[in-house]
């Protein structure tokens, strides 16, 4: 599907609609009352579609008191679960930052990935980073003589445990995506890419050893918070020596893997949203990128004019402010 409409019409607007309504938040703000018209008390994004045949409703409603969610009308405990039930990608022109950002971008991002591709483990990144604030704020109790170190070991044994469980699922998930992801960018001109994780997982021991140096600093020094994914187009790290439009195909590529790997795991395939994805690419580039999207599943892509997409759309919708219509 093609979305179209002059720059300030919607467009964006209308991608956010739907990964709200898919996966319970925003892909841009965090801030849900951001969502919400200014003057208006509420806003409510409900969405119809099929599933193997089946109906899909779903519903997410924004007011002051919080957010509720529905699937097929029955309330769910928290927006969040449509995740588990819909799977999303997006690409949005700041999804550069994946590749051209630093260290905390890519792991938010992996992260993210992990918890799509092994949903049961979709909390350990959070219990991760909440082991280590627990740490950190034992290492300041103790600097500041109003605790012993003793209070800070089982925390260290916690952020060991976790910490190399999440290193682990880190790896496991560029596994499933380093092959579909090196011949995604080898088809749009991005040559022998690959995806490196860099650290080990924490052990007690190690932790202990530096145990001075983190009360110094106040902070643990050691663990997956501080890893880095290094994206590569053969010897070159992407980060530093790639161009825009590189990094570009890059974060393209990282986004069309996943969405093999989870049709594959799913047996359904994602919904895939790709806002102002053509504007930068040659000719070539738009017709690969046409033709790949065109056997992953449901894609809406955004642009200024039809002719970006230089093959013909399954659907094209005009934008206008306050007005979508089917051309």
């Amino acid at each position: 599907m093609l979305v179209t409409g002059a720059n300030g019409a919607g467009k964006t607007n209308l991608l956010e609609s739907l990964h709200l309504g898919t996966q319970g938040f925003s892909p841009r703000t965090r801030a849900d009352q951001q969502l919400v018209r200014i003057g208006a008390a509420a806003a409510r994004v409900a969405l119809t579609g099929d599933r193997d045949g089946r109906p899909l409703l779903l519903e997410v409603t924004l007011q002051q008191e919080g957010k509720r969610a529905k699937l097929n009308g029955a309330p769910l405990r928290s927006a969040e679960q449509l995740r588990s039930e819909v799977a999303t990608l997006v690409f949005t022109p700041d999804r550069l930052a994946v590749v051209k950002g630093g260290p905390a971008a890519r792991r938010a991002y992996f992260d993210r990935t992990l918890a799509r591709l092994f949903p049961g483990r979709a909390p350990l990144p959070i219990e991760y980073a909440a082991a280590v604030g627990q740490r950190n704020a034992a290492l300041r109790r103790v600097v500041a003589g109003v605790s012993t170190r003793d209070a800070v070991a089982p925390w260290t044994e916690q952020v060991a445990a976790l910490g190399t469980a999440l290193v682990e699922s880190r790896r496991q998930a560029i596994v499933l995506l380093v092959g579909g992801f090196a011949e995604r960018a080898g088809e749009l001109g991005l040559p022998a890419a690959s995806l490196d994780y860099t650290g080990e997982p924490p052990t007690a021991a190690g932790l202990e050893a530096r145990l001075e140096r983190d009360l110094e600093r106040g902070v643990t020094g050691l663990g997956p918070h501080l890893d880095d994914i290094t994206i590569r187009s053969g010897n070159r790290e992407l980060r530093t020596f790639g161009s825009q439009g590189e990094q570009r195909l890059a974060v393209l590529s990282l986004l069309l893997a996943e969405a093999e790997v989870l049709t594959a795991q799913r047996g359904t395939p994602p919904l895939v949203l790709l806002d102002d994805v053509l504007s930068e690419l040659d000719a070539a580039r738009r017709r690969t990128l046409a033709e790949r999207i065109g056997l992953v599943g449901q894609t809406i892509v955004t642009a200024t004019g039809a002719e970006a997409l230089p093959l013909e759309p399954a659907q094209l919708l005009e934008v206008a402010p306050g007005s979508v219509s089917v051309r």
